[in-house]
């Protein structure tokens, strides 16, 4: 999938980072809070702990996403005291949050996971869904939710790759007397099967005309649903929007109308896919970024 995630602990990536810091002697200070940031002949920066001044400024300080590891607004305040345009803020790589009657069906499911294909917003996602006593995650949904919109609905394929009416027809040939249940459970998990059997009305699927096993075949591949919203940004893995990439230069990120200021990671209008585009993204970025100063 040319995703590429770390094979051992994520202290590891740390340390390597913190090495190439000390390599080229970097003064890494930490536990100062930030208490206000001007700009005269160069940047002052003016925290709890002292004061510092530079003629360049990197903002690095991400966007809301996991409030409890420190994530705060303060990229966004900052951007718009230097009169930078911000892009539409919201959660991304996001579980998604359902009511009534799906939810209740969702709760009854919750550990179940299979692969499906989610579609939304004209993007596709093929990876695995997991059912949870909110709604649904897992890849394939934390990837769709970036596209998602309130009152848009997402159609969920649980079948991918199978004709699903095909398939139940055919178990209606070989075993007639099975219950339509014990067909379903020779396609998805056996939660979900009884579940969808006890929905579309359980019985020998022999007694099933071909008609009735194609609509639920149809809905199998088109499991239409409507999401309430998303789990916000304390179960988000990233933020969409930010800084608007137009005030930026493609090449080094620095701020066009403000000399010596430079925007990365996610504090700018850049989202990546799951499997770690959004770290490569703030790595990449950053490098840019120092290689311009």
């Amino acid at each position: 999938m040319g995703q590429l995630f770390c094979d051992g602990s994520a202290r590891a990536v740390v340390r390597m980072l913190l090495d190439e810091c000390a390599a080229v002697s970097v003064d890494v200070r930490v536990g100062h809070r930030v208490q206000d940031v001007g700009r005269a002949e160069s940047f002052r920066i003016e925290t709890d702990q002292g004061n510092f001044s530079a003629p360049a400024l990197v903002l690095a300080t991400g966007g809301l996403s996991i409030p409890k590891m420190g994530a705060t607004g303060f990229a966004h305040d900052l951007a718009r005291r230097f009169g930078l345009a911000l892009t539409e803020i919201r959660p991304a790589l996001v579980p998604l949050a359902f009511a009534g009657a799906d939810l209740a069906l969702m709760q009854g499911l919750s550990g179940v996971s299979l692969e499906i294909e989610a579609a939304c917003g004209g993007r596709r996602f093929r990876e695995a869904m997991l059912f949870t006593h909110r709604g649904l995650s897992g890849p394939a949904i934390l990837q769709i939710s970036t596209y998602w919109r309130e009152e848009m609905a997402i159609e969920v394929d649980l079948l991918p790759g199978t004709d699903a009416a095909a398939a139940l027809i055919a178990g209606k040939r070989a075993r007639p007397n099975a219950e339509l249940r014990t067909v379903l459970a020779g396609l998805l998990p056996q939660r979900l099967a009884q579940a969808l059997a006890d929905r579309f009305g359980d019985g020998p699927i022999g007694q099933m005309r071909d008609q009735a096993l194609s609509v639920i075949g149809a809905e199998l591949k088109s499991w239409r649903l409507l999401p309430t919203g998303t789990e916000g940004y304390a179960k988000a893995e990233v933020t969409r929007g930010g800084v608007d990439t137009a005030g930026l230069s493609q090449s080094t990120l620095a701020v066009k109308s403000v000399a010596g200021l430079f925007v990365i990671g996610e504090a700018v209008d850049v989202t990546g896919w799951l499997g770690g585009y959004n770290f490569q993204w703030a790595w990449s970025s950053g490098w840019c970024a120092g290689q311009a100063i």
